[in-house]
């Protein structure tokens, strides 16, 4: 009997083809290109109109545009060719304008400053315990010189006794919670003592004067104690019954107070200057050494209006 041959068969596997790379090449293509839009996108969000209208005169005659305006239609701040292409006077113009309104732009943000300081003292005032009990002896308000606050005496609760120079322990307080608003700021402070018309006649040669200011001094070290930075003062006198609070009533107890102004830069700089200027002195009253003193007889000497007598003849009188 023959034997029957064996027969195998083998399934051969079927491996799926490899793609390659051409995918990572499209993928980046497609992101360069969403790059490219939105970049086109922000540069058309930003551009003013004109900007817009150089852009397309620049695609309709790339050639006639090239040849008669710009290379740069929209410059991005970093083209050396706008420093270059710009006349001279035009520059120049500007530079003044910018020297002309630079004041002007910088006492209006300091107004606004101002008025967000008042706004944060009154807020300051309505959420301290100690400052709401004496609103009514706090006046704010905004003068030529700055912010001005104003701590008067009212009947029954004067911030001093009379006649003296220490605080009552709630004036200290109330300048302790003012000292946290104010030592935040970077302008200099002025403080002013202020008194009634009342003679004061506790003490021989001792006046009005320098009560208002020992008090205005009491204020300063009040207000550095709790949290006002010792260069931050500016100022600090004593205007006794000078400046009235109320006019019509000089010995009212609300002429009795202390001012306190959170200076503006022009008052802070006027008063820079003028202490400056008082430290030179108007007239040299040095004594000049020998040579000046020759030189100046030799710059006499060789004037010509400087004559010396001739000498008269025998016979003629020299008058």
């Amino acid at each position: 009997m023959e034997e029957q041959p064996i027969i195998i068969k083998r399934k051969k596997k079927v491996v799926a083809g490899h793609h390659g790379g051409s995918w990572k090449v499209a993928f980046a293509d497609f992101a360069t290109a969403m790059m490219a839009f939105f970049l086109v996108m922000w540069l058309t969000a930003t551009a003013t109109p004109e900007q817009k209208l150089a852009v397309s005169s620049y695609f309709k005659d790339p050639v006639g545009f090239t040849e008669g305006g710009s290379p740069n239609p929209v410059d991005m701040g970093g083209s050396a060719s706008v420093v270059d292409e710009t006349p001279q006077d035009e520059a120049t113009n500007q530079i003044q304008l910018e020297d002309e309104t630079v004041d002007e732009l910088s006492e209006t943000l300091e107004q606004r400053r101002m008025e967000e300081l008042f706004q944060e003292l009154n807020e300051r005032i309505e959420q301290s315990e100690t400052l709401q009990e004496f609103k009514d002896q706090l006046l704010i308000d905004i003068t030529d010189e700055g912010l001005r606050i104003q701590i008067v005496d009212r009947s029954g609760r004067p911030m001093f006794d009379s006649g003296r120079d220490e605080l009552k322990y709630y004036s200290q307080d109330i300048l302790f919670e003012l000292a946290k608003t104010l030592g935040s700021v970077n302008n200099k402070l002025s403080i002013t003592g202020h008194t009634d018309a009342t003679p004061f006649s506790g003490r021989p040669g001792y006046t009005n004067w320098e009560l208002s200011a020992d008090r205005a001094n009491t204020a300063r070290r009040a207000l550095v104690a709790g949290g006002v930075r010792p260069e931050q003062i500016g100022r600090v006198v004593g205007l006794s019954d000078s400046v009235l609070f109320d006019k019509e009533n000089p010995q009212a107890p609300v002429n009795r107070r202390i001012s306190i102004i959170v200076l503006n830069k022009k008052t802070a700089d006027d008063i820079q200057s003028d202490a400056s200027r008082s430290d030179r002195p108007l007239i040299d009253l040095t004594e000049p050494s020998e040579e000046d003193q020759q030189q100046a007889t030799e710059q006499l000497e060789g004037g010509d209006w400087f004559q010396a007598p001739d000498e008269p003849e025998e016979g003629e009188l020299n008058w």
